[in-house]
């Protein structure tokens, strides 16, 4: 079964995510924590150039489109036509909370092991004394 070019547009416009190629950009962008100017540095344009795709001014040529998506951890499609999964920022909330989590037990554990030395000086103490 072939689809008209009609009827395939339709389809995708109806499974997008309705946001345009900039406003995509712009929300990976975002999700990855990259200012304008990091993004531009690690693409090797200028930061103009960020400005000018995430205002639909602009888009970025095919090769700067598939370097876009590995940057920002999205896939072209997802950049081109909202096709498949979004960026996720709780990913970043999730992990910073997290690093709290495992900061606040590496110092529970280091308080612990400062109760168990000293409890082993008091017990040596103690066993010395009775002597």
């Amino acid at each position: 079964m072939r689809l008209s070019t009609e009827t395939m547009i339709a389809r995708l416009r109806d499974t997008s995510d309705g946001d345009t190629l900039g406003g995509r950009i712009w929300r990976a962008r975002d999700a990855a924590n990259l200012s304008a100017k990091e993004l531009a540095d690690q693409l090797g344009v200028r930061t103009e150039t960020i400005a000018a795709w995430e205002r639909d001014r602009a888009e970025p040529r095919t090769n700067r489109l598939f370097m876009l998506a590995g940057v920002l951890g999205v896939t072209p499609a997802w950049l081109i036509a909202g096709l498949g999964r979004a960026p996720d920022a709780d990913v970043d909330d999730e992990k910073d909370g997290l690093r709290e989590q495992l900061a606040l037990v590496k110092k529970l554990h280091e308080q612990t092991g400062k109760a168990i030395a000293a409890l082993e000086m008091e017990l040596n103490r103690v066993q010395q004394n009775i002597r």
